[in-house]
Order: C-alpha cells, then structure tokens, then sequence
C-alpha cells in the first residue's frame, strides 16, 4: 500500500470517528435546528372589545394602522364566540391561554365564593407573596396560584427547557398573570396609587433596572399633559355615534367634564388612576411593549418568545360610555394607530415575518340600556348586591331566618349551605322558593339549578355555557339568565357578562410568521386560541385545553 493510500484511508477513518462522537453528543439546540418556529409570539387582548368594532369604525382606521394590517394581511375568524359564562376579565384571559373554561381551569370569575374557605375571593389573591416596586401592599400581592392547569405560555416555556421567555404586561394585574401562566419569567401590572408599573415576589425579589427607569420617567404625567380631545373630525363622531353628553354615560373624570374635551392636568401627579379611562393608558402599554422587548431582548435567543400585551382602557372607556359613545371610536380610532407604531418596532426589531401575532378580546359588552331605550330596543339593569338584598329579605319572611344567601356574583347565586345544614333546612325547597321569585321579576328569563344544567330547558349552547362556567368549589347553585339587554351595572355606564352574543362574539385575527391571509366564516371558540398557537409552534397544548386548532389559519408548507 502506498503513502498517498493510506493517508486517505486514515483521513477516512478520523472523519468517520468523528462523525459517530458527534452524533453522539446531545445537540442542546435540537428544536431550534429541526422545529421553524416565529422567534416571538405577541399575544394582545383588548378589553371588551366587540367584534363588530372591527367593521364599524373600518373606515376610520389608517392603511399602515393595527387593524387594517390585521384584517388585511392576515387571518380573521369572524365567527368566534365565547362558550361559557360568565363573560368577564379573568375567566376571558384564563381561556384565551389555556383554552379551558372555569368547570376545569377554576378561574369562575374575577370575583367568587369559595365554598370550601367560605371567603369572598378576587381571582389573582395570593397572601403569601409581597408587593415589588411599590409600597402599596395589596396590589402586588398577586400570583396565578388560583388557576389550575397550564397556559400555552407554560407550555412553551416547558418545550423549550425553560430556554423560552414569557412575560406578560398589561393595566390590570389579572391581565398580566393569568396571560403570562405559572412559570413566566415576568409579569408587571399598574399601580393606580403610584403610577408604577409593579409586580410580585412570586416572581421577582426586585424590579429589573429598565423597569425602574421607566417608572422613574413618571410617564402618567406626560400623557396627562396631552389633555384629551377628539382625535377625528367632529361629522365623524355624529356620523358613527351617539351624541356626545348623556346622562346614562359615567363622569370618571368627574361631575365638572360630561364630556369631550377632557382636561387630565388637573391630574398630573395627583391621581394616577384617572389614565386607566384615557387611551393614552394604551399608549403606556405599548410604550412598556416596546421598552421590555428591548430589554429582555426577546425574539433575539436561540427559542421562540412570548409576550402577552392586554390593553385595559378599553374597558374602563366602554364600562363608562357604552359601545355608541364618542370615546369608544375615539379609543379604538387611537389604538389603531398605537398597534400600527408596535407592529412598525416588531418589524425593525424582530423582523418582517419574523414574529407570530394573536389578536382577540376577553369578552364584548353591552348597549347602554337606555340608550337602546330611546331606540324601543329591550334592556335594563339589574344590580348583584340589589339581588341579593331582596332575595335575603324574601328568604327570612319564607324560612324564618337572615342571610341564607352568601353571595351573587354575575347573577350566580350561593346558597348559605353551612347554615341551611346547620338548621336542618330543605335546600330543595329553598332553590325552588328563589326560582319562583325570581321568575316574577320581568327583567329574568329563567333560572337554573347549576349542577343541574345539562339537563335545562334551554338552547343547548346556553346549556353549555352554564356547564362549562360551574365547579362545585367555586360557583353558584343557580344561575340567573336575564333577558336580553339585562345588565349587572349600576345606574350609568354599561357591563357584560351574560351568554347574548354582544358579550359573546369577539374578534380573532392572526399575523405574521406561518399565517394565512383569509377569513374565516365556520364558527369557532375562544377555547381553540392556545390550541392553534400550540399546533404552530408544535408543541404541547394546554392541560385542559379543549378547543381545536383552526387549521385554515397556517400556510401551505
């Protein structure tokens, strides 16, 4: 054999070694090397924000805008709906990220009546942990404790060994934490007392320096200096709306400003509550978006990461004004913009068709019932604790003792069952004695025994609706169903709540990296949200996820 030969042959055969050692060693970047993912999911909720606001006010929003780049250049599922009650803030936020409905995630309401601990419980309470960045005690002291499976956000986080960052942001603290899951690297939510954006030691012994920062940078007061007039032209707003004042709209600013223009300097370093019921509270938000994505560097790591955006003042403007009001179209008209200039960063900073883009809402709202007065549609409004005053008072004359009803929330009713046991009362008889006088009350459909709501009189959607909202730990035994039009609110402003499709149907549009340009008309669910995020990002859904993935929103691969 010749040197030349055996050269080769040794040459062969170091390659071969080499390539059996390398196969051998684990590659830690496995997923990254075989699995396409987005480097970055943004996930936003708006708020109580309608479906219908998305063709309403099309006309109003701008080309290079949030909505007509959603609409347009990505996927809309125009037929989505909730699937269980009650429609609220946190049992919205726990079901978009977990694609579960409170009988299994056990997020029953933003409020409820533990059964077990017999306490009145808000959904994000955690005593065991402390405030971060303030000293406001109660506000920080927050954690996902009372939610019992797992986000999309946890799953990921799971796929990736951890490697994946999460952190959710939003004006109210539920916002935040439910969205960002149990194993999120952050969640920061408002302080109304301060004016900082905080946080809990459930997930942090101490702010971050840039968060620290931009508090510092007390940019409440600059958008207080702004004041806030109408951002469009007047004919618009008598165009599109009711007219501006009305005695059935809230005054949050006070009884002095009925209407536009707000003068918010008045508040500058006073009250910083006051910017929760603006539009430049989104401006805040996204302001916060851009500064956390900057300085976590998401999108820039080896895994995919999530950030979940949900805008609040939405909510606060619809509770105050109702759907037909000037704020309303002028909140929706800015936001536009706001998600126009936040999809302009992620394009600069992440890349073009780099990221992956959910848009969605917790839940609708309500007509104002008066304003549907004046327009001979039905409504009214019907107030919890108002209920439950009469519904003891009835009880005490009938059964000859006070207080048999613990709670209703959302026009849930808890029975007093530690008392009802205690004397030895007929439980049966007393469901049956609430419902009789219940349904003489004109503003009320009917009304439901909870655990026995399969079975009910009703459309089989509301049946489900009631099911999939009710666990024996933490709701009700009956369900009151108003008529449409019928409001848990006060004696202003506007709410939601109810299984009628103005608080049910709510937008879903998808963008970016791996989606689709189409509409959708089939009916689809909150519930499949995680689920066609998971499928795309190929990883686990949720643990008590029950949704599908929407399968027309992914590109033909």
């Amino acid at each position: 054999m010749n040197r030349k030969r055996m050269l080769m042959l040794l040459t062969m055969a170091i390659l071969a070694i080499s390539g059996a050692v390398a196969q051998s060693k684990p590659n830690n970047n496995a997923s990254d090397a075989t699995v396409a993912r987005p480097k970055l999911v943004v996930g936003i909720i708006v708020d109580q924000m309608r479906w219908d606001y998305l063709y309403r006010f099309y006309n109003v929003y701008e080309p290079t805008g949030g909505f007509k780049r959603l609409l347009n250049q990505g996927f809309s599922c125009d037929n989505n709906l909730m699937p269980y009650l009650p429609t609220v803030t946190a049992v919205g936020h726990t079901c978009v990220y977990t694609g579960s409905v409170p009988t299994i995630a056990g997020i029953t309401g933003n409020n409820w009546y533990d059964n077990n601990t017999h306490k009145t419980v808000y959904c994000t309470d955690d005593a065991s942990v402390s405030t971060i960045g303030s000293n406001t005690k109660a506000a920080g002291e927050m954690s996902p404790r009372n939610l019992w499976v797992t986000t999309i956000t946890d799953e990921l986080r799971l796929a990736t060994n951890f490697k994946s960052k999460t952190i959710g942001i939003s004006i109210k603290d539920r916002g935040a934490i439910l969205p960002a899951g149990h194993a999120a690297n952050a969640a920061y939510w408002y302080d109304y007392q301060t004016g900082n954006f905080i946080s809990s030691t459930y997930y942090m012994n101490q702010l971050p320096e840039w968060l620290t920062a931009f508090n510092n940078k007390k940019w409440v007061d600059t958008y207080y200096e702004k004041n806030w007039a109408p951002l469009l032209p007047k004919a618009t707003y008598e165009a599109l709306c009711d007219v501006d004042v009305n005695d059935y709209e809230s005054q949050p600013f006070g009884k002095d400003q009925k209407g536009f223009p707000y003068n918010l300097e008045k508040f500058k370093g006073k009250d910083y509550s006051k910017i929760a019921s603006t539009p430049y509270a989104n401006d805040l938000l996204e302001n916060l978006a851009e500064t956390t994505i900057s300085n976590e560097q998401l999108g820039k790591g080896n895994a995919t990461d999530f950030l979940a955006v949900s805008f609040s003042s939405t909510d606060y403007i619809g509770h105050s004004f109702g759907p037909n009001s000037w704020e309303v179209l002028d909140v929706y008209a800015r936001l536009d913009r706001t998600l126009g200039k936040f999809f302009d960063y992620l394009d600069k900073t992440v890349g073009k068709n780099q990221y992956t883009v959910f848009l969605t809402a917790d839940h609708a709202g309500a007509q104002i019932p008066e304003f549907l007065a004046k327009h001979n549609i039905p409504g009214g409004r019907a107030d919890d604790p108002d209920i439950k005053r009469s519904l003891n008072q009835y009880l005490a004359e009938k059964f000859h003792q006070p207080n048999l009803i613990n709670a209703v929330w959302e026009f849930d009713v808890y029975l007093n069952h530690n008392l009802i046991d205690s004397l030895q009362l007929n439980q049966s008889a007393i469901e049956k004695s609430i419902t009789q006088y219940l349904q003489k009350d004109d503003r009320v459909l009917t009304v439901v025994n909870k655990a026995k709501a399969a079975t009910a009189s009703l459309p089989v959607n509301i049946r489900e609706m009631i099911v999939n909202g009710y666990t024996p730990k933490r709701s009700g035994d009956l369900q009151i169903i108003m008529k449409s039009g019928v409001m848990d609110a006060g004696k202003t402003g506007m709410s939601h709540g109810v299984a009628y499709t103005y608080d049910t149907h709510i937008p879903l549009l998808f963008y970016g990296w791996g989606i689709q340009k189409g509409h959708l008309n089939r009916t689809t669910y909150m519930t499949d949200i995680s689920a066609t995020i998971a499928a795309l990002l190929k990883i686990q859904m949720p643990s008590g996820c029950i949704g599908q993935p929407i399968t027309e929103v992914y590109k033909n691969n």
